[in-house]
Protein backbone atom coordinates (compact mmCIF):
# COMPACT_ATOMS: atom_id res chain seq x y z
CA UNK A 1 0.00 0.00 0.00
CA UNK A 2 1.19 3.58 -1.02
CA UNK A 3 2.30 5.86 2.12
CA UNK A 4 0.97 8.86 0.65
CA UNK A 5 -2.73 9.35 -1.47
CA UNK A 6 -2.33 10.55 -5.01
CA UNK A 7 -2.17 14.23 -5.46
CA UNK A 8 -5.68 14.32 -7.20
CA UNK A 9 -7.08 12.33 -4.54
CA UNK A 10 -8.77 15.63 -2.98
CA UNK A 11 -11.14 17.63 -5.03
CA UNK A 12 -12.82 21.01 -4.69
CA UNK A 13 -16.83 21.45 -4.77
CA UNK A 14 -18.80 24.22 -2.64
CA UNK A 15 -16.40 26.63 -2.25
CA UNK A 16 -12.98 26.26 -1.54
CA UNK A 17 -12.90 23.30 0.68
CA UNK A 18 -11.40 19.73 -0.31
CA UNK A 19 -12.58 16.31 0.31
CA UNK A 20 -11.32 13.11 -0.28
CA UNK A 21 -13.47 12.03 -2.82
CA UNK A 22 -12.78 7.95 -1.85
CA UNK A 23 -9.57 5.51 -2.77
CA UNK A 24 -9.32 1.78 -1.85
CA UNK A 25 -6.57 0.58 0.13
CA UNK A 26 -4.98 -2.73 0.57
CA UNK A 27 -4.44 -3.61 4.25
CA UNK A 28 -1.31 -5.55 5.04
CA UNK A 29 -3.62 -8.81 5.47
CA UNK A 30 -4.80 -8.27 1.64
CA UNK A 31 -8.72 -6.69 3.16
CA UNK A 32 -9.42 -3.79 1.12
CA UNK A 33 -11.02 -0.99 2.86
CA UNK A 34 -12.45 2.72 0.96
CA UNK A 35 -11.12 6.06 2.45
CA UNK A 36 -13.33 8.83 2.13
CA UNK A 37 -14.11 12.01 3.81
CA UNK A 38 -16.86 11.73 6.67
CA UNK A 39 -20.68 13.12 5.76
CA UNK A 40 -23.15 14.06 7.90
CA UNK A 41 -25.64 11.45 6.33
CA UNK A 42 -23.08 8.63 7.90
CA UNK A 43 -24.58 9.68 11.43
CA UNK A 44 -26.07 6.49 11.99
CA UNK A 45 -23.10 4.52 10.97
CA UNK A 46 -20.88 6.32 13.29
CA UNK A 47 -23.44 5.73 16.55
CA UNK A 48 -23.05 1.92 15.21
CA UNK A 49 -19.41 1.94 14.73
CA UNK A 50 -19.24 3.62 18.47
CA UNK A 51 -21.56 0.84 19.62
CA UNK A 52 -18.89 -1.35 18.49
CA UNK A 53 -15.98 -0.11 20.14
CA UNK A 54 -15.33 -1.62 23.49
CA UNK A 55 -14.94 0.00 26.83
CA UNK A 56 -11.17 -0.03 27.36
CA UNK A 57 -11.23 1.26 23.09
CA UNK A 58 -13.66 4.16 24.22
CA UNK A 59 -11.46 5.42 26.95
CA UNK A 60 -8.63 5.11 24.83
CA UNK A 61 -9.82 7.29 22.10
CA UNK A 62 -12.01 9.55 24.22
CA UNK A 63 -9.45 9.64 26.90
CA UNK A 64 -12.22 9.53 29.47
CA UNK A 65 -14.94 7.14 30.29
CA UNK A 66 -18.06 7.64 27.83
CA UNK A 67 -20.66 5.06 27.80
CA UNK A 68 -22.62 6.84 25.20
CA UNK A 69 -22.02 9.74 22.56
CA UNK A 70 -23.69 13.21 22.56
CA UNK A 71 -25.80 13.06 20.36
CA UNK A 72 -26.24 16.61 19.46
CA UNK A 73 -22.53 17.36 19.58
CA UNK A 74 -21.95 14.82 17.20
CA UNK A 75 -24.48 16.17 15.16
CA UNK A 76 -22.54 19.86 15.41
CA UNK A 77 -19.21 18.08 14.60
CA UNK A 78 -20.30 16.29 11.71
CA UNK A 79 -22.09 19.66 9.93
CA UNK A 80 -18.66 21.43 10.95
CA UNK A 81 -16.55 19.03 8.98
CA UNK A 82 -14.83 20.58 5.86
CA UNK A 83 -14.92 24.11 6.79
CA UNK A 84 -13.40 23.75 10.57
CA UNK A 85 -11.19 20.47 9.83
CA UNK A 86 -11.49 17.11 7.92
CA UNK A 87 -12.70 13.73 8.86
CA UNK A 88 -11.50 10.58 6.84
CA UNK A 89 -13.03 7.44 7.80
CA UNK A 90 -12.29 3.51 6.61
CA UNK A 91 -15.65 1.49 5.59
CA UNK A 92 -16.33 -2.05 4.21
CA UNK A 93 -19.76 -2.42 2.37
CA UNK A 94 -22.29 -4.11 4.82
CA UNK A 95 -26.09 -5.72 4.77
CA UNK A 96 -27.40 -2.39 5.64
CA UNK A 97 -24.92 -0.12 3.35
CA UNK A 98 -21.71 0.25 5.08
CA UNK A 99 -19.40 -0.36 8.39
CA UNK A 100 -17.12 2.39 9.56
CA UNK A 101 -13.89 0.55 10.92
CA UNK A 102 -12.08 3.79 11.90
CA UNK A 103 -11.64 7.05 11.14
CA UNK A 104 -8.85 10.07 11.52
CA UNK A 105 -10.03 13.63 12.35
CA UNK A 106 -8.00 16.93 12.20
CA UNK A 107 -9.71 19.98 14.08
CA UNK A 108 -8.46 23.56 13.07
CA UNK A 109 -7.46 25.58 15.92
CA UNK A 110 -7.80 28.93 17.05
CA UNK A 111 -4.35 29.47 15.62
CA UNK A 112 -5.82 28.59 11.69
CA UNK A 113 -2.56 27.11 10.34
CA UNK A 114 -2.48 24.44 13.09
CA UNK A 115 -5.02 21.09 13.83
CA UNK A 116 -5.80 18.66 16.55
CA UNK A 117 -5.83 15.36 15.02
CA UNK A 118 -7.04 11.75 16.46
CA UNK A 119 -7.16 8.47 14.91
CA UNK A 120 -9.31 5.25 15.85
CA UNK A 121 -9.24 2.19 14.60
CA UNK A 122 -11.70 -1.06 14.81
CA UNK A 123 -9.75 -3.54 17.03
CA UNK A 124 -10.60 -7.04 14.41
CA UNK A 125 -8.31 -3.84 12.08
CA UNK A 126 -5.55 -3.11 14.59
CA UNK A 127 -2.08 -3.85 13.44
CA UNK A 128 -2.59 -4.54 9.93
CA UNK A 129 -2.11 -0.80 8.58
CA UNK A 130 -5.20 0.57 8.74
CA UNK A 131 -4.26 3.17 11.35
CA UNK A 132 -1.44 4.08 8.90
CA UNK A 133 -3.10 4.58 5.75
CA UNK A 134 -6.07 7.20 7.90
CA UNK A 135 -2.99 8.44 9.47
CA UNK A 136 -1.53 9.33 6.02
CA UNK A 137 -4.73 10.20 4.75
CA UNK A 138 -5.55 12.61 7.71
CA UNK A 139 -1.63 14.45 7.23
CA UNK A 140 -2.33 14.48 3.57
CA UNK A 141 -5.88 16.11 4.18
CA UNK A 142 -4.24 18.96 6.66
CA UNK A 143 -1.17 19.23 4.19
CA UNK A 144 -3.97 20.21 1.25
CA UNK A 145 -5.48 22.49 3.10
CA UNK A 146 -2.13 24.41 3.70
CA UNK A 147 -2.26 23.89 7.73
CA UNK A 148 1.27 24.10 9.26
CA UNK A 149 1.39 22.11 12.18
CA UNK A 150 -0.93 18.68 13.72
CA UNK A 151 -1.06 17.74 17.23
CA UNK A 152 -2.81 15.36 19.18
CA UNK A 153 -2.82 13.65 22.46
CA UNK A 154 -2.27 9.94 23.13
CA UNK A 155 -2.66 8.25 26.58
CA UNK A 156 0.53 7.36 27.49
CA UNK A 157 -0.04 3.59 27.98
CA UNK A 158 -1.72 3.45 24.43
CA UNK A 159 1.54 1.65 22.71
CA UNK A 160 0.18 1.02 19.23
CA UNK A 161 -1.16 4.65 18.84
CA UNK A 162 2.51 6.16 20.19
CA UNK A 163 4.23 4.05 17.76
CA UNK A 164 2.32 4.99 14.81
CA UNK A 165 2.33 8.55 16.04
CA UNK A 166 6.03 7.94 15.47
CA UNK A 167 6.04 6.00 11.88
CA UNK A 168 4.04 9.09 10.79
CA UNK A 169 7.25 11.25 11.77
CA UNK A 170 5.69 12.85 14.84
CA UNK A 171 7.79 14.47 18.04
CA UNK A 172 6.21 12.73 21.39
CA UNK A 173 6.28 14.51 24.66
CA UNK A 174 4.93 13.86 27.82
CA UNK A 175 2.46 16.31 28.42
CA UNK A 176 3.87 18.38 31.31
CA UNK A 177 0.21 18.98 33.21
CA UNK A 178 -0.34 15.10 32.81
CA UNK A 179 2.09 12.28 32.49
CA UNK A 180 -0.18 10.12 31.97
CA UNK A 181 -0.65 11.51 28.26
CA UNK A 182 1.96 11.91 25.16
CA UNK A 183 1.67 15.26 23.01
CA UNK A 184 2.27 14.36 19.12
CA UNK A 185 2.97 17.05 17.29
CA UNK A 186 3.79 16.78 13.36
CA UNK A 187 4.97 20.01 11.42
CA UNK A 188 3.73 19.90 7.42
CA UNK A 189 5.82 22.64 6.59
CA UNK A 190 8.19 21.39 3.52
CA UNK A 191 11.64 21.51 3.86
Amino acid sequence: MANRLAQDAFTRDQGDDGHLAGVNATLRDVRVVHLRSIRASDEMEVLQAFDRLSQEARYMRCMRVVKAPNLERLRKTLAAFRWGGDAIIATVPAAEGIDILGGATCIILDDPTRCEDAISVAADYGGDGLGSALGHAIVDAATWRGLQAMEGFILAVNHPMLRLAHRLGCTIDRDPEDASVCLCRLSLQRA
